[in-house]
């Protein structure tokens, strides 16, 4: 029979101090750092996040070298219980870093309560509003508690929001002894923001095969399947001399990679697609007329389309090298990640409790495949099957960017009532 799960008032207060808690504290990640975090600044909140882990009743709480925040709590059943001993641990994930490219520091949310389904003026730059028109999930916020930034910064809900779900779960099964779970291993990690959240992740230390990030978007939304993702470096060798006596011998790099970014079909970028649709992205290119460094993003939900989008990017290369054969042109892949649906579908029990877990909290499930990725997608491969959980955040990376108070607390319960879940199916192992 299922334990009743239902939060109150002092909850929602709870989730929303942790939150702007959370949020005060700078932890913007640098992709240019070779550093491990890449920022001093997220062992800030990584210090915090330890001493409000050992306040909830965690053990075997630390913090690494590397700023990996890691708890456990231990399996609270009654004697007798048939699924005592049977309960495999199960994880619970979030990012500390956020977005490198817009201000994280001196972040000044504006809570407004009873939202009225307005537009929203951002007080900091009264010329940006959040209108609902562009932002259709404020309708189905109305009446209730949302949270923006002030127009100078992120709001910081990617992922503060879930590390704020997070411990008021925890904080919420230390409230209620009578309420049973299995083991429940937990993490919070630096550096997702710039795709290196599960490099140092220590998966046997973690002691869980089965987890869920909590960082994902619209309330009830489940998402078990990430691109594959690929990074392609186009380097581009020139020739440079003067260019009073350049004719027959200037070979200029810039204008090599200027050609390969013209010659990429329309229908294969970001911009233009959309759903199921794989892409190829170029993101940054530096250098000078003797040689340009090009960067590609490769993206797709299977290998197979994610390398027919690579070969389609070394046609372009190879027809530009006609056009300019004193080029030297180089093309090298290197692998970032996986679709996580590869892994998910070794052992469905990870996606299909989470499904439930979302219909316990009276919402109708929302799966979802990501046009991006999460530490889930690498942390599959490397052995601890992880789908997303909804987390409530908009859009994210953005000085309009804002989350429902209501909505995380959903969150809360839909994460409190997953650990029931796998309680009960164990039972019936």
């Amino acid at each position: 029979m299922a334990t009743e799960i239902r939060l109150g008032a002092d909850d929602r207060k709870e989730l929303l101090e942790r939150f702007l808690r959370y949020v005060a504290i700078d932890t913007a990640s640098d992709e240019e750092s070779e550093s491990c975090p890449s920022t001093e600044k997220q062992k800030d909140l990584a210090r915090l996040l330890v001493r409000e882990l050992e306040e909830v009743g965690c053990e075997r709480v630390r913090m690494d070298d590397c700023a990996y925040v890691y708890g456990f709590l231990p399996e609270r059943l009654p004697a007798g219980h048939p699924a005592a001993g049977k309960v495999p641990a199960v994880g619970l994930i979030a990012h500390m870093d956020t977005y490198p490219n817009t201000p994280g520091g001196g972040v000044k949310p504006q809570i407004i309560e009873g939202y009225d389904g307005g537009p929203i003026t951002l007080p900091g730059a009264p010329d940006v509003v959040l209108d609902p028109a562009a932002n259709p999930n404020l309708e189905r916020c109305r009446g209730k508690t949302v949270i923006t930034t002030d127009g100078t910064t992120l709001l910081g809900a990617d992922d503060k929001a879930g590390i704020a779900e997070i411990m008021t779960a925890l904080s919420w099964l230390r409230r209620h002894p009578e309420v049973p779970h299995g083991p429940v291993s937990i993490a919070f990690t630096p550096d997702e923001e710039i795709g290196r959240g599960a490099d140092h992740f220590d998966v046997e230390g973690f002691g869980a095969r089965y987890a869920y990030t909590l960082d994902g978007s619209d309330l009830g939304e489940i998402e078990d399947e990430t691109f594959c993702a690929d990074t392609v470096t186009v380097t581009i060798e020139g020739y440079d001399v003067h260019p009073g006596y350049a004719k027959d011998k200037l070979v200029n790099a810039i204008r090599v990679a200027s050609a390969i970014v013209d010659n990429l079909p329309e229908r294969y970028l970001p911009e233009t697609t959309e759903g199921r649709e794989p892409y190829l992205h170029p993101y940054t290119i530096s250098g000078d007329v003797s040689k340009v460094e090009m960067k590609v993003l490769a993206r797709a939900f299977t290998v197979e389309e994610l390398h027919r989008r690579e070969d389609a990017l070394r046609t372009v290369v190879a027809a530009v090298n006609e056009r300019f054969p004193k080029a030297k042109i180089t093309v090298d892949v290197q692998e970032s990640y996986r679709n996580m649906a590869y892994k998910i579908a070794e052992d469905p029990r990870v996606l299909e409790y989470a499904l439930e877990a979302v219909r316990r909290a009276g919402l109708e499930p929302q799966r979802h495949a990501i046009r991006g990725g999460t530490d889930g997608s690498r942390l599959s491969f490397m052995g601890i099957l992880t789908p997303n959980i909804f987390a409530g955040g908009q859009n994210f990376h953005s000085i309009r960017e804002w989350v429902c108070l209501e909505w995380m607390e959903k969150a809360v319960e839909v994460t409190l009532q997953l650990l029931q879940v796998w309680v009960e199916r164990s039972a019936g192992e």
